[in-house]
């Protein structure tokens, strides 16, 4: 009598890594490998190999992985007989969710076997207990460890200690005299004198002249000056500097700030947060409006915040030869003239019913008078305790709200400590919920709690706005007097910075009416 024979079983294989430092240390050859010879001792033959690259096992849920999806949507078919893992944390490391994904497969009638740990089994409702705690231990350990390095990071960032990485352009990494435990040297940071000159160049030129990253970068590489590696100025490294905290003597890493360090103070902090204002607003779409002036090589005085009053696009200046010829034949020339031109209305981009453009000298009269109004308004007021007052009265209000939000997000930490307590339970048998309710109602509280933190963040940065305004509301006020000084013998691109930084819109409309928004921190002291 013949005996049928058994066929082989067929043998799928995961790899993952979280993080492009493991892609690049060869961390999936390893698995591969270790999954390669434990399949061979087992007398498997692996068909088919899933890759993850970059993938967070904390971070990123099953539902959204693409290899998981493709393994489950296999399962279903039945194409495969066992799921075979270097550790079963490739899988995921959520501890609510990675060992229902096990159980999944487990029900499918797919076997899950680890190079590590061996098979996971779900026979009864003690195995689905034990590989839950199994799961929530390990994932707990290794978040320990994670927490322990990133604590010590986080310590020496915020002492001021420099943590690696190379040196931003401004300053030369020099041996520290500390050594670690491995009897490696540290490096620490200097400030380069004749680079830090260029970048207060490019962040005054940036704030005063409202240079662009194009233009600045141009700039520099006409001059003949290279970065740290001798290569031409880019944009973007330009507006790396820009954004750079260390210019302020900060160390900035992981989210995490340091402590200032005098010695690295090359930008004072008003400038570096004008600068970043500007930066905020460049970064807005060409729908949205902005407030800060555009570098032009025109003769406008406006460039960048003023809109047609009639459709709200934004107005682009342009020049013109003013070329006619009068009745008796003769051709007149009355030189390059300026113009604002409405591109909605000139080109049918929308509908509009202002003008086509405006004459800038008569634009730029009615905005100057505008700006001299402002200047002797604030000569002849004092500084105003009611504004203090005001501002105080806002900090209390923001300071509530960020307490309640913190109190609501307390009670929804609790809620999901008790949710996924309960999951337990849920694997047992013994729970009012499935486990389903209990995963929805824990996605749910999470996301709550995610919404809260963002609210969070938001109102926490509002309050530091406030407190800052507070704190600087002589040194606006001192602003504004010394730009009343120095206006009318300003450059062209000067009086431009200070017009966007005082006015925060203009509009023109039909028989040249202007109207102008003032810019709140600078409105409050001549009402």
């Amino acid at each position: 009598m013949l005996v049928p024979t058994q066929r082989p079983k067929i043998v799928y294989a995961l790899y993952r890594v979280s993080t492009k430092g493991q892609v690049d240390k060869d961390d999936i050859p390893m698995q591969k490998q270790a999954c390669r010879e434990f399949a061979d001792r087992q007398g498997w033959v692996i068909t088919k190999e899933f890759v993850e690259k970059g993938v967070s096992g904390y971070k990123v849920s099953a539902d959204n992985r693409d290899a998981i999806i493709e393994l489950r949507e296999a399962a279903e078919k039945h194409e495969f007989d066992i799921l075979l893992v270097f550790m079963f944390d490739r899988l995921g490391r959520i501890e609510d969710e990675t060992p229902v994904i096990v159980k999944w497969f487990h029900n499918k009638g797919v076997e899950v076997w680890s190079v590590k740990e061996g098979q996971r089994r779900f026979d009864n409702h003690t195995d689905d207990l034990i590989n839950y705690l199994t799961f929530w231990q390990a994932e707990g350990e290794s978040k320990k460890t994670s927490e322990r390095v990133k604590t010590r990071l986080r310590q020496l960032v915020e002492e001021g200690v420099y943590t690696g990485g190379c040196a931003p352009f401004g300053y030369n990494l020099v041996d520290s005299g500390i050594v670690n435990k491995k009897g490696k040297e540290l490096k620490t940071l200097i400030i380069n004198l004749e680079e830090a000159e260029i970048v207060r160049e490019v962040f005054e030129k940036t704030v005063s002249d409202g240079y662009g990253s194009y233009v600045m970068a141009d700039y520099l590489n006409k001059k003949g000056i290279r970065t740290h590696n001798g290569a031409k100025f880019q944009p973007n490294t330009i507006n790396r500097i820009l954004r750079n905290e260390m210019y302020i003597g900060y160390y900035n890493r992981g989210g995490v700030k340091s402590k200032r360090v005098e010695e690295l103070v090359i930008i004072d902090e008003r400038t570096f947060k004008k600068a970043q204002k500007i930066l905020d607003q460049r970064k807005l779409k060409n729908d949205e409006k902005t407030q800060m002036a555009r570098f032009t090589k025109s003769s406008t005085l406006l460039a960048g915040n003023i809109y047609c009053a009639h459709c709200g696009k934004r107005l682009t200046p342009n020049s013109f030869n003013d070329k006619y010829t009068t009745k008796d034949g003769k051709m007149h020339e009355g030189g390059r003239r300026y113009r604002y031109l409405c591109t909605g209305k000139a080109m049918r981009r929308n509908e509009c019913d202002g003008q086509s453009v405006y004459t800038a000298e008569k634009v730029d009269e009615v905005v100057i008078d505008a700006v001299h109004s402002c200047f002797d308004r604030l000569k002849s007021t004092p500084r105003d305790k009611a504004i203090e007052k005001k501002l105080k009265a806002q900090i209390s209000e923001i300071t509530k709200d960020i307490k309640r939000i913190s109190k609501e997000n307390e009670s929804l930490k609790k809620k999901l400590e008790s949710l996924t307590a309960e999951i337990a339970n849920a694997l047992l048998g013994d729970s009012k919920f499935s486990q389903n309710d209990l995963s929805a109602a824990i996605s749910i509280t999470k996301e709550k709690i995610e919404d809260n933190n963002k609210l969070l963040t938001d109102k926490q940065e509002l309050l530091k706005n406030s407190k800052n305004e507070l704190d600087n509301i002589d040194v606006y006020y001192d602003e504004f007097l010394s730009w009343a000084a120095e206006f009318d013998e300003s450059t062209l691109e000067r009086k431009r910075m200070i017009i966007c930084s005082l006015f925060k819109e203009i509009s023109v409309g039909k028989g040249y009416k202007v109207d102008i928004l003032m810019d709140t921190t600078y409105e409050q002291f001549i009402k």
